[in-house]
């Protein structure tokens, strides 16, 4: 998909360009971001820890954050849409090109390398996240599908959900490594923006729209009780 041509236009590619105080990220994005970093955090301490109702627990919150998220992609405010921020690889690839180019950070959103890394994180979530919810109901003997699903295919969804939650911490790590090379090298602050929804952009480049929080709310509601069915018949 192509990058929004807003911000290529040659007014925001000029340094000296007057820049203004835009609003690039809306609550409820700013919400998942940051309650998705605590809930994952808690879900290695539980797993370390053999605490398992907890991290239970923690699992089907994060899952409903992950789907109210996928919701909110499809739904939300313009910053937050698959279809705003996913560009295509080769635009991605030619982002990274730039990479130890320093230069003023003119993307309002995600940038299209960023965007790919997004949706990598939210598919590990997902399959981590509901692999784990059969994983337990498995193991505790709880929920119609545990005890006639095939061995070989219950073993496979437990290798699935060791194996995958080890490639989530391996992507959170590029994904950290990935905001200190943007903050040394390019100096762009990626985590102020995501802190206080604003960051300074050209003044060329056009405001994102934003999508009542109201919705936000019906959908995570929505998607709170598609993971309470999951948790209790799967």
């Amino acid at each position: 998909m192509p990058v929004n041509p807003d911000t290529r236009s040659a007014a925001s590619r000029d340094p000296e360009a007057p820049v203004r105080r835009v609003r690039v990220w809306d609550l409820p994005t700013r919400l998942f971001h940051w309650l998705a970093v605590v809930l994952v955090a808690l879900a290695y301490v539980t797993e370390r820890e053999n605490w398992i109702d907890w991290h239970v627990r923690i699992g089907e919150t994060l899952l409903a954050l992950v789907l109210f998220r996928l919701l909110w992609g499809c739904f939300g405010s313009e910053t937050a849409r698959f279809a705003r921020f996913v560009a295509s690889p080769a635009a991605a690839v030619d982002h990274l090109r730039h990479l130890f180019h320093r230069e003023p950070d003119r993307q309002p959103g995600h940038n299209p390398a960023g965007g790919w890394m997004v949706l990598v994180l939210l598919a590990l979530l997902f399959i981590e996240t509901l692999s784990g919810i059969y994983v337990y109901n498995e193991v505790a003997d709880e929920g119609p599908l545990a005890g006639i699903v095939p061995g070989w295919i219950a073993n496979g969804i437990a290798t699935l959900h060791a194996v995958v939650w080890d490639v989530l911490l391996v992507a959170i790590a590029l994904h950290l490594l990935a905001i200190v090379a943007y903050a040394a090298i390019k100096g762009h602050n990626l985590v102020r923006p995501m802190i206080t929804g604003y960051k300074r952009l050209p003044g060329a480049v056009r405001a994102p729209r934003m999508v009542s929080p109201l919705l936000a709310v019906v959908l995570l509601i929505a998607a709170s009780a598609v993971v309470a069915l999951l948790a209790a018949y799967v």
